[in-house]
């Protein structure tokens, strides 16, 4: 059996790499081996964000590389396409697994359905019900199309059984991002705060804040809806320097929109010179799932880090006015709590939030073992 894998954007690159290693611990046994063939469509093109975590992963280069790099939501998957298109024609692979929703997953499983093969989707039935969102219209077509659908938690279940989705093609594996988080964990604790922080300065020489272990915040913010506006941006870059930063060091590793914007809306001054704020450029990820270990609070626009706060403990602010990660809320037991953009309820939630003692929580199946189930699934349904 050949299976063609296909990863595109940082996201994907944490879930991939345990399900490779399923693959070559299965192939390590007796039975009849997977053949297994790494697809890396290029959406994230830079070294920091891409090749360094292929190289902190240990994930092989991949097999093939489409190249296709940046350029708007329509040209990364018309490229993707045509690119994949004749690595199908070429591998003629059984099954295709696509992981998340970036436009990777969609552009490639509509590919692998015109081209007759299989297609299974790893993470799927997550919901937003925000179709502002290319990544909900990613996801609902994706898991449309495949052959298997396999999901993260009891709630994505229940989204596909509402679409209709037949029951032999839901498969229950967990969240296998938790896998490469309890594979790395021990890696990340060895980790020095002050190393990570000092190696990944966005300008050398800064001078830092004093750094104790649950007494800073981190925050990522990527997100057209937080960063693209000015007027939003502004307020939440008023409101972190005016009370988060107050409060305790404040860790921000800047996305490359992020840091175009703050330039672009005239506050790169405002955040350069407050001392107690930390401009970082884009880290790797044991160096995030290091500083999130001990952080006081993390703030995020971003999906995974809502799961990793959850298993981690680590209360979080979620700047979304929505998330296709329920299962990570407060409300459902997680550690998230949906503030949007406003920044009168971010600081209304933010000052509960201080308040929180860390509380790990673990999510039915969320035990570092997703990766196996997953093979285990696509080898099943290899068999009707």
């Amino acid at each position: 059996m050949k299976i063609i894998s296909v990863v595109g954007a940082r996201p994907n690159f944490m879930k991939i790499a345990p399900f490779m290693r399923a693959i070559e611990k299965h192939n390590a046994g007796s039975g009849p081996k997977v053949e297994h063939l790494l697809v890396h469509t290029g959406q994230h093109y830079d070294y920091q964000m891409s090749q360094k975590f292929f190289d902190d992963l240990n994930i092989p280069p991949p097999d093939i590389h489409l190249g296709v790099g940046s350029g708007t939501h329509a040209e990364q998957v018309g490229n993707t396409m045509i690119a994949f298109e004749k690595v199908m024609l070429e591998e003629r692979p059984d099954w295709v697994v696509v992981v998340g929703d970036v436009n990777a997953t969609l552009a490639c499983s509509v590919t692998a359905k015109k081209q007759h093969a299989r297609c299974c989707h790893i993470e799927a039935g997550l919901r937003s019900r925000d179709w502002t969102m290319p990544e909900e219209i990613n996801r609902l077509v994706t898991d449309r199309l495949s052959d298997l659908l396999l999901t993260p938690d009891t709630l994505s279940i229940e989204n596909l059984r509402q679409e209709g989705v037949e029951e032999e093609k839901i498969g229950f594996v967990g969240n296998i991002m938790i896998d490469t988080l309890e594979e790395q964990r021990a890696r990340a604790a060895a980790l020095k705060i002050d190393e990570i922080v000092r190696q990944n300065l966005l300008v050398n020489g800064s001078t830092l804040p004093k750094i104790e272990e649950e007494k800073y915040a981190v925050m990522t913010l990527h997100r057209p809806s937080n960063v693209d506006y000015e007027e939003i941006f502004t307020a939440l870059v008023y409101f972190l320097t005016g009370e988060v930063a107050s409060d305790m060091p404040l860790f921000w590793p800047l996305h490359p929109r992020s840091q175009k914007r703050l330039k672009e809306f005239r506050l790169w001054d405002r955040v350069m010179e407050h001392p107690n704020l930390v401009l970082m450029q884009p880290i790797g990820y044991h160096d995030m799932l290091r500083l999130n270990m001990s952080a006081r609070l993390l703030l995020t626009d971003s999906g995974g880090l809502q799961e990793e706060c959850t298993i981690l403990g680590t209360p979080c602010l979620t700047l979304r006015w929505n998330t296709e990660r329920p299962i990570t809320l407060y409300e459902h037991g997680g550690a998230s709590v949906l503030v949007g953009n406003n920044v009168k309820r971010v600081q209304e939630e933010y000052r509960k939030a201080l308040q929180r003692k860390r509380n790990p929580v673990r999510p039915e199946l969320w035990d570092g073992h997703t990766a196996e189930r997953c093979l285990e699934a696509i080898l099943k349904a290899s068999e009707r």
